[in-house]
């Protein structure tokens, strides 16, 4: 009897030391969590903390990405993290998907049972999962935001209390993501009216270079006008005409500068309108029509010829013959293929090249064939395969002092609302190029 008793005693203080240990994997999550913001940090935070907990192998946070209606692999510790974060998969594909469908946790303590259980993510990444617990994530409202998936149990199966801690924990993880993404609408609503003041400051602070070089061109007009009725006069012909000589390089230059300084303010102040109204959620839809991309192209370099000019780089535009027309956004284009040359330009120093150039591959259908083309080569300093790596995606890093990466991922989200392709073609010390293929015909188009 005492023996039982003793046996029992022991069973008790083994299951308050696991419990103990529970309520501080879990205080200690929640301390983390709500002094957590910057929701990147929280998810890796919450992550590393559960596996801790269940002496655990592996594990991602997969969320739902309602605009691309994806399940994307946010954060993954692990050994095959590089290979598996920000996959994509569909939102009833595998495990996660049939746990984010249904909303209930999943045990799996041998996923090859599993009929739902995709085995080529694993074999992708060669990395091989034995056991697996799957929580649901979900908003305060309930609704399904994603999964946390943890795996490889290190001594074994996943046990009751395991399970028990980790549903707990996604519970936590799922509010404290509710929380940061309002933390994140709230900040979001100072910079939508910081951005609105803004808006109107550039508009004031435009209006008057704009009008200034509209009135300085009627000015140097007319003052030509005159010089040149004065130069048909029979008194001093020849003083007439070296003053008209002298002046002969202003009036050749005036037109195209005065028309870069409209066309540059123009451009300012509707950029500045586009950032106001994507910062509000008001982004437009994409308005495709056909366009003949020798046409876009000189009018978009027509400025970057002063920066590459100041810079001592030549600047060159090669446009194909008989190029056909694309349906594409222009004004989405033009930032594109702008953000392209200026960001060869500065890759480049003195005495290098930036070319710019079109083509079109008729025959055949999209990918291999059916697209028109742009293609931007420099023999500029080349990119590191770090940056590379990232170019053109929301985690782009910039090589330039103070730079953000912000052009190039304005130049991958226009070639992913244009259905395209971007190849990039770099080698330090050499140069890059990088050619942008556009599909002739769009789905839904006739």
């Amino acid at each position: 009897m005492s023996q039982s008793l003793a046996g029992q005693v022991e069973e008790l203080q083994r299951a308050l030391h696991e419990r103990d240990a529970q309520i501080s994997a879990i205080h200690r999550i929640t301390s983390a969590l709500g002094g957590i913001v910057r929701q990147r940090d929280l998810i890796r935070q919450a992550l590393e903390t559960s596996l801790e907990v269940v002496q655990a192998g592996a594990g991602s946070i997969i969320l739902y990405d309602e605009e691309r209606d994806r399940l994307v692999f946010t954060h993954v510790v692990g050994p095959t993290a590089d290979q598996l974060r920000g996959m994509e998969i569909e939102p009833d594909h595998g495990i996660a998907g049939a746990v984010f469908q249904s909303g209930e946790l999943r045990v799996s303590e041998d996923v090859t049972a599993e009929k739902e259980h995709d085995s080529e993510i694993g074999q992708k990444v060669k990395y091989v999962t034995r056991n697996m617990v799957t929580v649901p994530l979900k908003s305060v409202e309930g609704e399904s935001i994603g999964v946390m998936q943890v795996l490889n149990k290190s001594d074994g199966i996943f046990t009751e209390a395991d399970v028990e801690v980790l549903a707990i924990l996604g519970a936590q993880i799922a509010s404290a993501i509710e929380t940061s993404r309002l933390h994140e609408q709230a900040r979001l609503a100072e910079v939508i009216q910081f951005i609105g003041h803004i808006s109107h400051d550039v508009k004031n602070m435009v209006t008057p270079v704009q009008t200034g070089a509209e009135t300085l061109e009627f000015m140097l007009q007319d003052m030509f006008a005159r010089l040149d009725a004065l130069c048909c006069g029979d008194n001093g012909d020849d003083e007439f005409a070296a003053i008209r000589d002298a002046l002969g390089e202003v009036r050749d230059f005036y037109p195209e500068m005065i028309s870069i300084i409209v066309d540059g303010s123009n451009n300012v102040q509707e950029r500045t309108k586009e950032i106001s109204d994507c910062i509000k959620g008001m982004v437009s839809e994409p308005n495709f029509a056909p366009l003949d991309l020798n046409e876009l192209v000189p009018r978009v370099i027509k400025p970057l010829f002063l920066v590459a000019e100041n810079a001592g780089v030549t600047l060159s535009h090669e446009p194909a013959d008989d190029l056909p027309e694309a349906c594409v956004d222009e004004k989405q284009l033009y930032n594109a293929i702008y953000n392209l040359v200026n960001n060869a330009i500065q890759a480049c120093e003195s005495g290098d090249t930036v070319t710019v150039r079109t083509g079109a591959v008729t025959d055949g259908e999209w990918p291999e064939g059916g697209y028109v083309m742009l293609q931007v080569e420099d023999t500029g300093s080349g990119i590191p395969e770090h940056v590379r790596e990232k170019l053109f995606t929301d985690d782009a890093i910039s090589t330039k002092p103070g730079g953000t990466g912000l052009g190039t991922r304005i130049i991958g989200d226009v070639v992913r609302s244009h259905d395209g392709v971007i190849v990039v073609d770099s080698e330090v010390g050499v140069g890059t190029t990088m050619t942008v293929k556009l599909p002739l015909i769009r789905e839904g188009t006739d």
